[in-house]
C-alpha cells in the first residue's frame, strides 16, 4: 500500500511539473520562470535551494555526534548564504538583466572571465547533484528496497525528464506545493516524538556539556579558523552559484527577489531545526539507529512513529523535494554550457537552438554527477566539496567586480587560479584550505588589478 501510493504521489506530482512547462516559451521561461514569480512562489523555490538531502539526511546525523558545532555549514551557513544574497546581492544583480551568473563576468570584466567562470563553475554541482542523488536512493533503499546503485540510475532517470520538460517553471510549482506537505510531515512528527520522549528538556538534559554550543568553549587560533571557515564554506561559497542565482532572479522584481531571498533564509533557519529535533529523539527512542547508517534516522523515524498516511505524504514530499532540488542542480550548470560555453561560437544564435544547446547539457550534466554518486556516498562530504570551488574561486572576484571600481580582468583571473591553487594545494599553509584559497584569491584579486590594470567593462544589459 505505501509504495503504491508513494509511486501515484510521484505520478501526480509529476503531472504537476508538465502542466507548469507549458508556460515555457524561451530560454528565459526554461531558465528563470520568465521573471514572473511573486513573493510566496519566489520564497518557497529559494527556500528549496538547500531543502534535500543535506537537510534532511547529511546534518541530522551529523548533529546527534557533534552537536551544533557539527551543523554550522548547514543548516546555519547555509540560510546565512540566503539573507546575505537577499540584502547585499539580490537588488543589484536583478538590474543587470542576465540569465547567468556567468554572463556578469563577461559583462564586468570580458568573455575569458566569463569563460573561465564557467569552466569553474559547472564541476561544482557534480557534487551537489550527486547528494541528492544519494540522498534519493536512500529512501528508495528504505522504502523500495532498491539496491543503492540502482536506486542512483532511478533517481537520475526521473530527474532528468522532470528537468528536461518544465524547467524552472516546473520546480517553482511543484516546490511550492510538496516544500508545505514535508513541513507539515516534520511538523506532525516532531509533535509526535515530543509527547513519547517527554519533551526538549528530557532530550537536553542527557546531551553532554557543549552538545548545545553554537560557538566554540575554548579560544584558539586554529579552532577559531575552522569555526569561521564553516560558516563560510556555504555561507559566502554558494552566494556566486547558478542556482541561487537563478532562482533569486525568478522573482517578478529586484523588490520580491530581495524579500523573498531574506524571508527563504530565515524559513531555512526555523524548519532546518526539525529534522536535528527528530535525530534527537530518534537517539533516545532507539540508539541502535546511530550504529547503523546515520543518514537513514528520519526516514526510519518516519516509518516506525507515523500513521500509514502521513507516510505517504512524507516519503513522498520527500522525494519530490529532492526531485525538484536535484532538478534546479542540474538546470543550473546546465544553462551555464548553453549561455557561456556553446552560445558564444555560435554568432546570432537562435533562441530555440539556445534552449536545445541546454536540454542537451543537461543529460551531460546528469551522467557526470551519477559517475559522482556511484563512488562516494556520503552527502555531507558531498555537500561541502561542491561549495568549497565556487567560494575560493569566484566569490572574491564577483564580490569585488560589484563593489570595487579598480577590479580588472587581470585581477579577475588570476584571483580564481590562485584561489583554486590555494584549495588544491592542502599543506601549503597550516590553516583550513578553504581559507588558504580564499587567501590567495583575495591577494591575485588586489594584486593584479594594482599591479597589471586595464580598464573594466562596466557594462550592463538593461532590464
Amino acid at each position: 500500500m505505501l509504495v503504491t501510493a508513494i509511486v501515484a504521489y510521484l505520478i501526480l506530482n509529476l503531472a504537476v511539473g508538465l502542466w507548469a512547462s507549458r508556460r515555457v516559451k524561451n530560454t528565459e521561461d526554461f531558465v528563470l520562470a520568465g521573471r514572473n514569480l511573486p513573493f510566496a512562489l519566489a520564497s518557497m523555490v529559494t527556500f528549496a535551494t538547500w531543502f534535500g538531502s543535506e537537510t534532511m539526511m547529511g546534518a541530522p546525523g551529523r548533529f546527534v555526534k557533534e552537536g551544533f558545532l557539527g551543523v554550522i555549514e548547514d543548516p546555519f551557513g547555509a540560510g546565512l548564504c540566503l539573507i546575505l544574497v537577499g540584502l547585499v546581492y539580490a537588488r543589484i544583480f536583478y538590474r543587470w538583466n542576465i540569465i547567468t551568473f556567468c554572463d556578469f563576468f563577461g559583462l564586468r570584466f570580458g568573455k575569458s572571465a566569463e569563460y573561465l567562470s564557467a569552466i569553474l563553475i559547472v564541476p561544482s554541482y557534480f557534487g551537489w547533484i550527486a547528494a541528492q542523488l544519494v540522498a534519493m536512493s536512500i529512501v528508495g533503499q528504505t522504502v523500495f528496497g532498491l539496491p543503492m546503485a540502482t536506486g542512483i540510475w532511478v533517481g537520475a532517470g526521473l530527474v532528468m525528464v522532470y528537468t528536461l520538460t518544465g524547467g524552472m517553471w516546473s520546480i517553482s510549482v511543484t516546490d511550492f506545493l510538496h516544500n508545505i506537505i514535508l513541513i507539515a510531515g516534520l511538523v506532525i512528527l516532531a509533535a509526535i516524538l515530543w509527547q513519547e520522549t517527554g519533551g526538549l528538556a528530557q532530550l537536553t538534559e542527557k546531551q553532554p556539556i557543549g552538545f548545545f554550543r553554537l560557538v566554540p568553549g575554548e579560544f584558539s587560533l586554529s579552532s577559531s579558523l575552522d569555526y569561521f571557515a564553516a560558516w563560510i564554506t556555504i555561507g559566502l561559497g554558494s552566494i556566486p552559484q547558478q542556482d541561487v542565482f537563478q532562482r533569486v532572479m525568478a522573482a517578478k522584481d529586484a523588490r520580491t527577489a530581495v524579500r523573498s531571498s531574506v524571508a527563504a533564509g530565515g524559513l531555512y533557519w526555523t524548519i532546518a531545526l526539525f529534522p536535528l529535533f527528530i535525530a534527537l529523539a530518534a537517539v533516545q527512542l532507539h540508539p541502535d539507529l546511530l550504529r547503523s547508517d546515520p543518514q537513514l534516522i528520519i526516514p526510519n523515524m518516519v516509518l516506525q512513529h507515523t500513521p500509514l498516511a502521513i507516510q505517504i505524504l512524507f516519503f513522498g514530499a520527500l522525494i519530490s523535494a529532492l526531485l525538484s532540488t536535484t532538478s534546479g542542480a542540474i538546470l543550473a550548470p546546465a544553462a551555464v554550457i548553453g549561455e557561456n560555453l556553446v552560445r558564444p561560437f555560435f554568432k546570432d544564435m537562435e533562441d530555440r537552438k539556445l534552449l536545445l544547446a541546454i536540454r542537451l547539457a543537461v543529460v551531460f550534466v546528469t551522467a557526470s554527477s551519477v559517475w559522482m554518486a556511484l563512488g562516494k556516498q556520503d552527502v555531507f562530504e558531498l555537500v561541502g566539496d561542491s561549495s568549497a570551488l565556487s567560494l575560493v574561486s569566484l566569490f572574491v572576484p564577483m564580490t569585488a567586480g560589484l563593489f570595487w571600481k579598480r577590479a580588472t580582468l587581470p585581477g579577475c583571473l588570476l584571483s580564481m587560479v590562485l584561489g583554486c591553487v590555494g584549495l588544491w594545494a592542502d599543506g601549503l599553509l597550516p590553516v583550513n584550505p578553504i581559507l588558504t584559497g580564499l587567501l590567495f584569491s583575495t591577494v591575485g584579486m588586489a594584486g593584479g588589478s594594482l599591479l597589471l590594470p586595464r580598464p573594466a567593462l562596466l557594462t550592463r544589459r538593461s532590464s
